[in-house]
């Protein structure tokens, strides 16, 4: 097998031509490219918290489900007597 040795600008401009067509595929090489990339950010930070925000919904209605048993069996046992 042959050597393929490459120098550092060569390197350099494959790389950039790699990262031009990486970002031309995906739309991002306008003048528009840093607003769409912000609100890409700003989406994913709002997916996040209306996960979590779920998440915790979730676990207090569990809580007080659970809760709201536990004082019904409680009433229920006190009221029998």
């Amino acid at each position: 097998m042959s050597e393929l040795k490459l120098s550092t600008e060569e390197l350099e401009a494959m790389l950039d031509r790699s990262a031009k067509r990486a970002l031309d595929s995906i739309g991002l090489t306008d003048e528009n490219a840093a607003r769409d990339i912000q609100e890409m950010r700003s989406l994913l930070d709002a997916w996040r918290d209306t996960r979590k925000s779920i998440w915790s919904t979730t676990v207090r209605i569990l809580t007080v489900a659970t809760l709201t048993f536990i004082a019904g069996a409680v009433w229920m046992t006190f009221n029998g007597e």
